[in-house]
């Protein structure tokens, strides 16, 4: 009688975990044909957790943890199934148009950030500058994280235009401290996205940072500002080692309809997870795969060099066009250690600072510029999901001197 109840307690746990197991499926109708090219992103028929990842089961293999060498073929770990159950219903928002996230970030700015203009204006504007002035101003500067050369670059061309012009008129010194900002933050450069789609493949886009900067946060706002431009987007969620981040993006991306291709096997192999997103954007013709990777330290090299080859694994089947480093504005000069290693591994493109506002310095986006030759091309000022927007050199300083 003991062994009988002992065989029914076994099935019954067995068939209790075999439900638990059994990973979530894509609802019918997600991108089953391939894209016209005026089709905006949509979500899928009925709505829904627009959600690819892998099927688990008694046949399922985890991947082996780490990146597969690239002489050896990757290892199975994540499908896409082309038929699944439909999942609970998730409203699908429409992201805020980009011009409306550009004023009211230009906002925030100001109130948080003018602390750096009013206190040069006011020093530029004395009766007197001599000296201590001039010390001031420089300490001014090197408080606001504008890094040491970018600071006496600035100090010695107003020294300059003071002795000639002679000014002491507000406006006029405003103008004067506003052009050599402008020339520090320097408009000449590149700040566009690489999101244009090739003729026979997607953009793709890595996005990379020390942890706890929101990377994957990152990604989900990233992810509005490309649907609000009619792009078809899909999200890898190679973020495989910390608990909750694929769900976690994939909740950002099914908010826009966006689906995300994820493994729910527990520490998957990242890079295979990369190849199987980009694979899934050739397939169904998107415009841009973001795929997000996991936080690392910058002095952790094996990690490091484990970034540099899920880089290599994506490009297998196709260039990836954008890098994009994600930085905690309110760490400062910190950062910009972090943000030269990642730029040796993975030949960064593109710096998106978060939280630029509250205890953060203004500064910081001349010195991160100027230490890597890449450009600040987004910036994050608030936890709102369309507190993402391009950066823009003439909004920035003007909101540094309003």
């Amino acid at each position: 009688m003991i062994i009988i109840y002992v065989v029914i307690a076994i099935a019954v746990i067995g068939l209790v975990a075999t439900l638990l197991l059994r990973g979530r499926r894509t609802p019918p109708g997600t991108y089953t044909t391939t894209r016209d090219a005026n089709d905006p992103a949509a979500p899928p028929a009925g709505g829904g957790t627009d959600t690819l990842e892998a099927p688990r089961g008694p046949t399922a293999t985890a991947p082996p943890v780490g990146v597969p060498t690239e002489e050896e073929p990757l290892p199975v770990g994540v499908e896409i199934p082309e038929d699944a159950a439909a999942l609970e219903t998730i409203p699908v928002e429409t992201p805020a148009p980009v011009q409306g996230r550009l004023a009211r970030l230009r906002a925030r700015l100001v109130k948080s950030n003018n602390a750096l203009g009013k206190g040069l204006l006011a020093l530029l504007a004395s009766d007197k500058i001599d000296e201590d002035v001039w010390d001031e101003i420089e300490e001014t500067l090197l408080l606001a994280d504008l890094g040491t050369d970018p600071t006496l670059e600035l100090v010695d061309a107003l020294r300059d235009r003071v002795k000639v012009e002679g000014s002491r008129n507000p406006e006029q010194v405003k103008a004067m401290l506003r052009e050599e900002l402008i020339k520090l933050v320097d408009p000449s450069m590149d700040r566009s996205l690489a999101v244009m789609r090739h003729a026979d493949r997607p953009a793709v886009m890595m996005v990379v940072g020390v942890n706890g900067v929101g990377k994957t946060t990152t990604v989900g706002k990233l992810a509005r500002v490309l649907v609000a431009e009619d792009k078809d987007v899909i999200l890898g969620a190679a973020d495989t080692f910390r608990a909750a981040a694929a769900e976690q993006l994939a909740t950002w991306g099914s908010r826009v309809g966006v689906p995300t291709v994820k493994s729910d096997v527990d520490g998957a192999d990242p890079a295979s997870v990369a190849f199987e997103a980009v694979k899934a954007g050739i397939d169904q013709e998107v415009d841009v795969v973001m795929v997000d990777t996991a936080g690392r330290l910058q002095n952790k090299v094996g990690l490091m060099d484990e970034l540099g080859k899920v880089k290599r694994v994506i490009e297998k089947q196709a260039t990836v066009d954008e890098v994009l480093l994600v930085l905690d504005a309110t760490t400062g000069q910190n950062g910009l250690n972090q943000a030269k290693v990642f730029a040796e591994v993975v030949n960064i493109t593109g710096i998106v600072l978060t939280k630029l506002d509250g205890t953060a310095k203004g500064g910081i986006v001349v010195a991160i510029q100027r230490s890597l030759g890449v450009p600040v091309k987004l910036v994050g000022l608030g936890e709102g999901a369309d507190d993402l927007a391009p950066f823009e050199t003439e909004d920035f300083v003007d909101a540094l001197l309003n």
